[in-house]
């Protein structure tokens, strides 16, 4: 199993409730490789200083959520070549009006006017090499990225039909109890990582009084009712959402908790339980930041066990298209 996050922006209570927490569960049942999404990052303009402490940053919060570096693969994209190897094969077999239909570069276009630059548009040929270089089984992904997903399946079923049985066909693994966090401040948009693009996201290392001033200041309605109404009610029921995900209650025992409470208590409920979830996160992502060689070691070790897997499919890619051996 397969996945990555772009250190485009701090990790959030939405990234860590929709896939790490998830993530960690399931070094028991698969061979596990994460990484940082670096060369994904640079689609939109970075200053490199942040980029190099965000990757750093993401590395030891992955550890502090659970992802066990012995028992999972964790590793930085750009130190494995054969992920930019194999894209751009995979973008010679990625068709223009497949490229052209993603929705999220239509998104990402009407963000960044005045720099749709050619990344941003093949970037998910880039994504679908990621994939196929570890001939997963499975690759966790939110709802909004299962179109990368069906165009790497097309890829790979189109590479195969010229070469024969290259790339196994990876599956969609939608987690069942992944929880899709919204805005605090605009639940109708996925919380974001760009602290610019979002006052209302909730970053793992948040400091305890900004949390719960955050969550203090929660979009709600006039309604002074919890229950669960994500048409009508779109604010409490993300509240609702993020307090079942953290404290395991269900939406009727929420609504029986709070009954005649109002939203006061609730925001208050909800933004001492998020508080008292990530405060073991924060506490030991700074330690871990403290110790660069231990994450050094890391982070080496991972690129030399992705790129041993990596290099394998690449070296039958390449002979496959007539590229003369290295």
């Amino acid at each position: 199993m397969l996945s990555g996050i772009k250190p485009s922006g701090e990790l959030t209570l939405g990234s860590y409730l929709g896939a790490i927490k998830n993530w960690a569960e399931r070094a028991d049942q698969y061979d596990c490789y994460y990484f940082m999404a670096d060369l994904h990052a640079i689609t939109v303009r970075q200053k490199p200083a942040d980029l190099r402490r965000r990757t750093l940053e993401q590395l030891a919060q992955y550890i502090a959520c659970g992802l066990d570096p012995e028992r999972n693969t964790l590793f930085i994209q750009s130190h494995v070549p054969q992920h930019a190897e194999l894209g751009w094969v995979v973008n010679c077999y990625s068709m223009f009006g497949e490229l052209s239909r993603m929705t999220q570069f239509k998104d990402k276009s009407a963000k960044n006017a005045d720099n749709i630059n050619g990344g941003l548009f093949t970037y998910p040929a880039l994504m679908a090499a990621d994939i196929l270089l570890y001939q997963p089984d499975y690759v966790p992904v939110g709802e909004d990225q299962k179109q990368h997903v069906e165009l790497t399946r097309a890829v790979a079923r189109r590479f195969n039909g010229v070469y024969g049985d290259v790339f196994k066909i990876p599956e969609t693994f939608v987690p069942k109890v992944g929880a899709r966090i919204m805005s605090l401040t605009n639940p109708t948009a996925k919380m974001s990582k760009s602290e610019d693009e979002d006052a209302g996201r909730i970053a793992l290392m948040d400091k305890p009084e900004d949390i719960m001033r955050i969550f203090k200041r929660a979009v709600t309605d006039s309604e002074n009712s919890v229950r669960f109404d994500r048409e009508n009610k779109p604010g409490i029921s993300n509240l609702m959402t993020i307090y079942s995900a953290v404290t395991g209650k269900s939406y009727d025992e929420i609504t029986a908790e709070f009954d005649g409470k109002g939203y006061g208590a609730f925001k208050l409920a909800v933004g001492e339980s998020v508080v008292e979830m990530l405060r073991p996160i924060r506490e030991e992502s700074t330690r871990l930041l403290t110790d660069k060689g231990y994450l050094e070691s890391v982070y080496r070790a991972g690129a030399e066990k992705a790129g041993y897997m990596a290099n394998k499919t690449l070296r039958k890619v390449y002979k496959k298209v007539g590229f003369v051996p290295r």
